[in-house]
């Protein structure tokens, strides 16, 4: 099987790839697209966590999506499933740069990216770890369906690393929650 890219209305998903890196480093050098991952990195930094997401998809088969605009080429966020060692759950995150907020992108992008994982790597169950005070990424978690049961801590270098565990599992996925969130993207496309 080769590496998966996935398409949706806007965007395309795929692996990480080098010339992704420039956008990758802008993205981790703001304060505002950073306070929920870890915090601002300097480039070298960026780097390591960079390569290690291609190396996710070369040893585990899968890391979180290069998303790129369809219309321009853009790289605009990462998202999809990510399970670093010592991760505690199995998750599909998303984190795109400020000037991509409020278009929809994290939405559209992690439909395709769950419909993925329960298709084609079996899980059972997936979860976003989001801090108690992003709004943002918890209005997304709630319009993607899922539900907060549970929180806990993450491993280093997450700072804060409080997170509340959005979850929702294939069988509730596909009884509704991908429905309900097919409908939110199309009614905030109106």
């Amino acid at each position: 099987m080769g590496e998966p890219v996935l398409e949706t209305a806007r965007l395309i998903l795929r692996p990480t790839q080098a010339e992704d890196f420039d956008a990758w480093a802008a993205m981790m050098t703001d304060p505002q697209a950073t306070v929920f991952v870890g915090g601002l990195q300097s480039r070298s930094v960026a780097w390591r966590g960079f390569v290690g997401m291609a190396g996710a998809w070369a040893i585990q088969g899968f890391g979180m999506f290069s998303v790129i605009e369809k219309d321009s080429g853009r790289w605009v966020g990462r998202v999809g499933p990510w399970v670093p060692e010592g991760w505690p759950v199995t998750e599909v995150g998303w984190v795109l740069p400020r000037e991509c907020w409020g278009r929809g992108y994290a939405m559209e992008s992690a439909v395709a990216a769950i419909d993925w994982v329960f298709e084609h790597l079996g899980w059972t169950e997936v979860v976003h770890s989001i801090h108690p005070d992003n709004a943002a990424s918890q209005a997304v978690a709630r319009r993607l369906g899922s539900r907060i049961r549970g929180s806990g801590l993450l491993p280093e270098p997450m700072v804060p690393a409080e997170a509340d565990f959005w979850r929702q599992t294939r069988e509730e996925w596909f009884g509704g929650g991908r429905a309900q969130a097919v409908r939110s993207l199309r009614s905030r496309a109106c």
